[in-house]
């Protein structure tokens, strides 16, 4: 018994490090850096995921996937006019060598049609998929952390309004 408690505690801290640590697609060579989706409600239908992507030769997010949502997209918010508008885009281009920011109020993953909540300090299933500049695609796929903040308690901007009653 104690060594199968030791042993647990060990894949424990093994899935820990992993999760905190820079993860790169094999194909893709893309570092993912600080990765967090934000908790949700009972009755929420959507809700986002954040991270920094920095990949080593030029690439392209072209989707994401996750079994905890009926639909995952790659969003971005930005202002038109006076009014922030929030859509779904066919890829997001990653430069090579320079960090890529996925945050509350700009680029994002969108998670739709959750089909349970995320509650906070559990982890959410996520795969990223990308495409390098001769069309070949890869994929990497992430524990990413549920939180109501960005890692290191840095609280998000009001702006995101994820979960909200806006329209998509």
């Amino acid at each position: 018994m104690k060594k199968l408690l030791h042993t647990a505690a060990l894949a424990a801290t093994l899935a820990a490090a992993f999760a905190s640590a820079p993860a790169w697609a094999q194909t893709a060579a893309v570092k993912v850096e600080g990765a967090w989706a934000r908790a949700s409600v009972q009755g929420q239908k959507g809700t986002g995921a954040f991270m920094r992507l920095t990949a080593q030769d030029s690439a392209r997010l072209v989707r994401a996937e996750s079994p905890a949502a009926g639909v995952t997209e790659v969003h971005e918010m930005k202002m038109e006019g006076d009014v922030m508008k929030m859509r779904a885009i066919p890829a997001l281009e990653l430069p090579a060598g320079k960090a890529v920011d996925l945050k509350p109020g700009g680029y994002h993953i969108m998670l739709l049609d959750l089909k349970a909540p995320l509650a906070k300090d559990t982890a959410v299933p996520l795969t990223l998929v990308f495409q390098d500049a001769k069309g070949i695609e890869s994929k990497l796929t992430l524990s990413v952390p549920v939180a109501t903040t960005p890692p290191g308690g840095a609280a998000a901007p009001a702006a995101a309004g994820h979960g909200h009653g806006h329209k998509h």
